[in-house]
Order: structure tokens, then sequence, then C-alpha cells
């Protein structure tokens, strides 16, 4: 039963932080165009925005080591972590902008400061680590970045990951106070509500089976209604797919010659929650380890302060596994369903490569609960089994393809767009950083799609954010001005805890 059409200027495919991001970036420059959204779930923010599906970090290179990698001459390059802060600097003017104008009220909701530390043991690790920190703390963006080998610095700062620790063990650690949390499911809950008072249309329980153009250059969607089980036809100028995982899917429907060759690997996670209010109490930080060897990045070791419902909730992980699911709620046929003759090839070369990686990820799924407990005590080396349950992450869809540096079947870590050469359709692939660059990300979406436009858009972008077309790194004066700015208005408080 076919039982409604639509005819629109932009859609978005999936309720999460992205297409609340750019959803709401278009309603502030073009307020008259008419947005529609579908969403496969009964809500927004349920799949890989989620927060307990979502590492909740605000990825802004703190604390991550791998975005700063040494070099075979034993420097360290810390370009990654430049782009990946700035980007984060980005989505901090955006909100901040949005609870200035009462668009978005108790920031407290979504995102707390919080300090951010990266943690090494070993000799050679440690080294590392005080390399980094010297990079890494004359960039005007690390400014207040400290390190400390004493052990009894790291007692003040992490009491429960140095309680019961032998002390001949070199260890040491970077902190800087500046860092936050961020709760992306309450962001993209909030951004929706904000979207629906300007009158988008949000469809939840609406799944997009396929997307064709039309000879007019227009594209049009056919769209399950999963309440009715009625097929509906909707068409718009510009599409953007959103969707996790899924997106792949859409975008080879799409037939755009940009998402030929291109794959994706699913990398699923667990984290471990603590359900013990005395030894959450005893902890305040973000603490990134350093991934394992074989490892993906995405599996960097980390034991998370995060405030979820208003509640803080500690979290260790994540450990990485495999599923052929590409969302959460996805089928099992997804992985298999996305091989095409075009990316065949690709998505072979990529098996053949990573084989030790998929390797390292069927040993992860196999893992007990004593054995996660057993990686859980590198990091707290008093925790008990009956502190801890386990709680199943999202699904991350790596990007498959092509490239120069790494031949054919190349496993991205990254977040990446693809659009049209025209701009009339754009899809997000990939997984970290992503939710903490959105806003950076969908600029790059309004630049890459609507060409005609940005120049009539800049004032209004730049209102919106300060250090639009500038790099803060080499503005000193604007970086101090925005981040007195931001932590301001989104309530950042300098107050510390104190431990009992």
């Amino acid at each position: 039963m076919n039982n409604r059409e639509t005819k629109t200027d932009v859609i978005l495919i999936g309720a999460g932080i992205m297409s609340a991001t750019l959803g709401t970036l278009l309603k502030e420059l073009v307020p008259d165009w008419k947005i529609t959204v579908f969403e496969k779930l009964s809500n927004a923010g349920e799949e890989s925005s989620n927060e307990w599906n979502n590492a909740g970090t605000g990825h802004a290179a703190l604390c991550e080591l791998n975005y700063t990698v040494e070099k075979p001459d034993g420097s360290i390059d810390i370009s990654k972590a430049i782009n990946v802060n700035e980007q984060f600097q980005v989505s901090m003017q955006f909100w901040s902008y949005l609870v200035n104008r009462k668009l978005l009220n108790r920031p407290k909701y979504f995102i707390r400061q919080l300090p951010h530390m990266s943690l090494v043991q070993g000799e050679q690790n440690v080294s590392f680590l005080r390399k980094r920190f010297e990079a890494l703390s004359k960039n005007p963006l690390f400014q207040g970045m400290e390190f400390s080998n004493d052990s009894k610095k790291l007692m003040e700062w992490i009491p429960l990951i140095m309680q019961g620790r032998p002390s001949n063990e070199p260890i040491a650690a970077t902190k800087i106070d500046s860092g936050t949390d961020v709760n992306f499911g309450a962001l993209t809950r909030m951004l929706f509500d904000l979207l629906k008072s300007k009158n988008v249309d949000i469809n939840y329980n609406h799944n997009v089976n396929d997307i064709k153009r039309t000879s007019d250059g227009l594209w049009k969607l056919k769209v399950k209604n999963l309440d009715s089980g009625g097929i509906e036809s909707h068409t718009a100028k510009f599409v953007f797919i959103g969707g996790g995982g899924g997106s792949i899917h859409l975008l080879q429907k799409s037939g755009i010659p940009e998402g030929r060759n291109i794959g994706g690997f699913p990398v699923s996670g667990i984290f471990m929650v603590c359900n013990n209010p005395d030894i959450v109490a005893n902890h305040h930080a973000k603490v990134y380890g350093k991934a394992k060897v074989g490892a993906p990045p995405m599996s960097v070791p980390h034991l998370d302060t995060r405030f979820i419902d208003n509640k803080k909730s500690l979290l260790f992980g994540p450990f990485a596994g495999f599923s052929p699911k590409f969302l959460k709620t996805g089928s099992m046929f997804d992985l298999v369903a996305s091989v095409k003759p075009d990316n065949l090839l690709t998505m072979l070369s990529a098996g053949a490569k990573n084989i030790p990686l998929t390797k390292y990820l069927i040993q992860q799924v196999m893992l007990s609960k004593e054995q996660r407990m057993e990686e859980l005590r590198e990091f707290i080396p008093n925790a008990k089994s009956e502190d801890w349950d386990l709680v199943v992450a999202g699904q991350r869809v790596q990007v498959i393809k092509d490239t120069e540096a790494g031949g054919k079947g190349t496993l991205q870590f990254g977040t990446e767009v693809v659009s049209a050469a025209d701009g009339s359709i754009a899809a997000l692939l990939g997984a970290s950083p992503g939710a903490s660059t959105a806003v950076f990300v969908m600029l790059e979406v309004l630049t890459k799609c609507f060409p005609e436009h940005i120049k009539e858009w800049e004032p209004k972008i730049k209102k919106m954010i300060p250090s639009y077309g500038k790099k803060l790194m080499d503005n000193p004066e604007l970086l101090r001005k925005i981040h007195a700015s931001t932590a301001q208005t989104l309530q950042l408080s300098e107050k510390k805890p104190v431990f009992s």
C-alpha cells in the first residue's frame, strides 16, 4: 500500500548526531527550507550516538595516544592530534552559540568538564609519553597539560588506579583539566527537540528501503512505514545519509560513482560498567592507555568517568569483537549484502590483509568475564568481579577502500564523507572521532554540497563559529577568548573533586 508522497528540499536519513547537527545548521542558515527526517528506530540517538553505545569522550586528542605517532627517527607526529582538537573546538563553539541563543538549555545535561589523562607502563612507553607531552605542550591547543612519573603525584590524580600497584614498575601519566565528557545521546535528543520546534518533519519507525535518481535530477526514496507496513515515496533535492553503519547499503543503492569500490568492516564492542557507588566516587577522569599490538585504534583501553542521566558512572573498555551486523539493531547478513561486483576485489584484499585483526577480534569475542577482569586489573589492580557488569556497546563500521598509500582494500580508521560530484547527495561513513567532530564534518558537507550558497552563508557561520576559516593554533589570542567564552556558556566549572 502506497499511502504517502512528499516533496521536500532536504532529506536526512538517520536521527543521530550527524543528521541532528546538519539539520540544525541548515535551519539557522536557511530557516525556510523544508527538511524531512527518516529514522528506523522509535527515537532519536538510539544507535551509534546513544550514550551507552558511544565513548562520549569529546575527542579532542588530549588523551588518545593513537592520534600521536612516534616516527622512525623517534620524534612525535602531532598533526592528527592538532586536526582533531581544532575540529572539536568547532563543535564547542556551535554548542555555545545554541546555548547563548537559548535554543539549547541546561548544558550540563550534555557536557561537563572532566580531566583527560593518558597512562602508560614500561620504560619505553614512559619515554614515548614524555616526548609526546613535550611536543603537545608547546602547542597553544594543549596548554595546561601536566606530565608526571611520580607515584605520589599519580596517587593524587588517580587513586583508584594507583592503589595496590607494585611500586617498582615504571609508570607515567599526562593530565589536562580542560577535557570534557559529552553525552551525545542527550545532545542528539535535545537537537531533535529543537528541530521539531522549527517544523522539521521527523518520522520515526520509517526505514529507507531504496534511493534512486529521477530524470529531473531529484532523489526519490522508497520508505517503509514500520508501524503501518505502508510503502511511501519521498522526493528531495538533497539527501544526507547519516545512518551509521547502515549508510554503506544506501550509498550503494544511490548508484553514484563516488560510492563504488567502498566496503565496510564491522567492529563490535563491550564495556564493563561499575555497579559499586564507592568505586565510582573514587575516580574522576578519562584515562586512556595504549592499544595492544594487533588491536584496532578504537579498542584503546580506557577507564572513563561518565555522566549519564545526570548520574556519575564508571566504564572500562572497550573490548573489541566481531559481528557481521552493521548496526546494533542490524541484520546478520549486513556484511555479506554489502559485497558487490565493484567492491569484491577491495573486500577480498582487505580480508587477506587483515587476517591478524580478524583473529584478534574473534579472540576478543571469546573472552570470559574473568579474562576481561584481568585486563581491567591492569588499570585497577584491586578490581573485584562482583563490582562490574558487561554492557554491549554500539557497532562501528570502518571504511574499506583503495588508497594510494595503502593499496587495494585499505582499512581506514576515521570519519569520512562521500558525496556526489554535483553535491546532491552525501553519506557519512566510518567511526571515531565521529560525533566529537560532527559540526566540522557537517560544515564540510555544506561546503562540498552547497558551494553556490557558502559565500552568502559565511557571515552567519562566523557568528555561530567565530574561528571559522582560521586555525586556532595560529591565533592564540582568539583561542584564549573562545576557551573562556565556551567554558562560561557551557558551564564548565574549574572545581576539582576531593577524594576521601
